[in-house]
């Protein structure tokens, strides 16, 4: 696994408090309401939070995102968002991690946060021994050449916010109702599929335990919703 002052330099740094909320399963557009509303109320003090939740089904569409990439939707709902890249989808069984990190305050740039949110991933992944990676020419996390993490990030007055997805235990089967971060056949995988028994309750702690790490090991305050 890689050493955090290796990728980040100055960024490591700070030593200021972190807090990781817990939200259990929500629908997709209230959780990115209190996001938005976080993030436009912050203030120069304001602690950093991680959010951890499920999504009950939804299709996203990323700022970069094509209605013909919405292939047959069926009863899930698509839900237009001004994260970056296209459209995805959240469903139970997937993890789902929101950063709101004030990048300026952490010394942090924007391909430094996608470096550092991918590698988490990878650290994580290979506690199940999955040999992950990502790639240069699409934002996420691959294991054999199949995705298991997709990821969507927006800056605001140099505060992050949205984040990953990471696919743990779920139903796949809506992924084949759209073309995945615009790619048409991208094939999608996860955790379960490569180690017996994974679940979001084993890894969620670990993802952040690892995301942590690569900041550092700032305190962290967990709040339950």
């Amino acid at each position: 696994m890689l050493p955090a002052p290796s990728l980040f330099g100055d960024a490591v740094l700070l030593q200021e408090k972190i807090i990781v909320r817990q939200l259990g399963l929500q629908p997709y557009e209230p959780v990115s309401q209190a996001m938005h509303q976080f993030t436009d109320e912050r203030e120069e003090t304001t602690p950093d939070e991680i959010w951890l939740v499920e999504h009950t089904p939804v299709f996203t569409q990323g700022q970069a995102g094509k209605a013909e990439h919405v292939l047959m939707p069926g009863d899930i709902p698509v839900i237009q968002s001004d994260r970056g890249g296209q459209v995805t989808y959240h469903g139970p069984g997937q993890q789902v991690m929101y950063v709101m990190l004030d990048l300026r305050r952490r010394k942090l740039g924007v391909r430094e946060l996608v470096t550092l949110l991918e590698q988490t991933v990878v650290n994580t992944l290979a506690e199940w021994n999955i040999n992950a990676y990502p790639r240069p020419d699409a934002p996420g996390v691959y294991v054999d050449g199949k995705k298991i993490c997709s990821l969507g990030l927006r800056i605001r007055k140099g505060c992050s916010f949205h984040g990953l997805a990471l696919n743990i235990n779920m139903d796949l089967r809506p992924f084949l109702r759209i073309n995945p971060c615009g790619y048409a056949g991208m094939e999608m995988t996860q955790v379960s599929a490569l180690s017996a028994g994974a679940n979001p309750e084993a890894v969620q702690p670990r993802l952040v335990h690892h995301f942590l790490a690569l900041l550092n090991n700032p305190p962290a305050e967990y709040i339950s919703a």
